[in-house]
């Protein structure tokens, strides 16, 4: 395992540097949101800028992680864990396969169970739609799409505009929110636009 190479790529989608792990609720939100993209890894003992500090306790870090996996999030997770000395100093690797359990959930301060996502280097909060994209593709019976007028209207309104938020599209063709997350839902799932998550908003484009 080359952590060196690995600190080089950076943070990012699947990947998550922690100097080290301080707060259950914290991490696990970091854990669901590999578990419900493609998985991911957590290098403990190392900055967010790549310096590697190495971690003082390797058995309270997996400590803090496993009670995180288990207890704060749902379905629990199980981490896999790897020691790698760098320079004489200690990288505890932290990994999360990809969850055939979607959508897992982590328990918050405020004590309620959120979908996280992961988007760039960030876990972020999943949208009812992302939620309810990823509660069926774990769903091996498919997606039969009906290409009523509000698809084609959606589709037409992409193929000139690159991009649409709910809002918009409720507005576009006087939709209820329900119908319309109803309708980009199963667009998403079936291939044919993809759901884009950043820190300012959700918005929708068609499948290259």
């Amino acid at each position: 395992m080359n952590i060196k190479r690995m600190i080089m790529e950076g943070e990012g989608v699947t990947q998550d540097f922690k100097k080290t792990i301080t707060s259950c609720e914290k991490i696990a939100k970091t854990l669901v949101a590999f578990a419900n993209n493609k998985g991911g890894r957590l290098l403990i003992g190392v900055l967010d800028d790549g310096t590697i500090k190495g971690v003082k306790s390797e058995d309270e870090e997996k400590y803090m992680i496993t009670r995180a996996a288990n207890f704060f999030c749902r379905p629990a997770l199980e981490p896999n864990f790897e020691e790698v000395y760098v320079d004489n100093k200690l990288v505890l690797v932290a990994e999360i396969g990809p969850s055939n359990l979607k959508p897992h959930y982590s328990l918050g301060e405020d004590g309620k169970w959120w979908v996280y996502i992961r988007t760039n280097d960030k876990s972020m909060l999943a949208s009812k739609i992302v939620v309810d994209v990823l509660k069926r593709s774990n769903n091996d019976d498919g997606v039969l799409i009906e290409y009523s007028s509000k698809e084609k209207a959606l589709l037409e309104y992409l193929h000139q505009q690159e991009r649409i938020t709910v809002k918009e599209y409720c507005d576009l063709l006087n939709l209820s929110r329900r119908r319309a997350q109803r309708i980009l839902v199963n667009l998403v799932l079936s291939g044919v636009i993809r759901v884009h998550t950043t820190e300012k908003e959700e918005y929708y484009t068609a499948a290259s």
